[in-house]
């Protein structure tokens, strides 16, 4: 085979169809799910593979807040917008992701070889404020493709009063949220609702690159 024939080849992933199928292809965002426990341990898992994501100086600033007591559930709800609260309320697991601002006091530990780094960010907030937010908006993508790679649906959501839940679920705590997945075993319709909606358009390669 030619090098040029080669070239014009499509190139394969190194995974199988269906793991892109799984994590990309045929995953939705879902509204409503079957009543089947999320369990600590099936969270556990997921982590102990996305925690290998790269972050900036190895920082992993988002944190997890798993909500499942009635009463922590009712707490949360009163902090989403009314369009995210049935489904809030109906999950089998609402995770609270959030940026821990004061994610610089594991980089001895986690970066020991930025010598000073800890020392550096104390003094400086609004950089870690920012570092975290950017980085821990990363591991959300990366928690959430893992949560679809082991078998579970998740529902993201932004549209909530983060001050208000700040103040609330997280208070006392260093950790501000950026968003919340309700995360299930199973999708399935509600109340005559659709667990999902239906799949919308994507944009090209050549609409989002450039060479230069």
């Amino acid at each position: 085979m030619s090098t040029d024939t080669a070239l014009q080849e499509p190139v394969a992933l190194r995974v199988p169809d269906e793991v892109t199928d799984l994590v990309f292809r045929a995953a939705r965002t879902v509204n409503t799910f079957t009543d089947g426990e999320v369990t600590d341990e099936q969270v556990r898992a997921v982590w102990d593979v996305v925690r290998w994501g790269p972050t900036a100086l190895n920082s992993l600033p988002m944190r997890l807040l798993l909500v499942r007591s009635p009463e922590a559930r009712e707490r949360l709800v009163a902090h989403m917008a009314e369009g995210n609260q049935a489904k809030t309320r109906r999950a089998p697991l609402s995770v609270v992701v959030a940026a821990d601002l004061d994610f610089h006091e594991q980089l001895p530990r986690l970066a020991p070889h930025m010598a000073g780094a800890r020392d550096n960010f104390a003094a400086a907030e609004a950089a870690r404020e920012r570092m975290s937010r950017d980085n821990g908006f990363l591991q959300a993508g990366y928690l959430i493709v893992g949560l679809r790679a082991a078998g579970l649906h998740v529902g993201p959501m932004t549209g909530f009063d983060a001050a208000g839940l700040d103040a609330d679920l997280l208070a006392g705590t260093p950790w501000r949220s950026l968003m919340v997945l309700n995360v299930g075993t199973a999708p399935a319709d509600a109340d005559g609702a659709p667990a999902s909606h239906p799949r919308q358009g994507r944009l090209d390669f050549e609409d989002v690159a450039r060479t230069v």
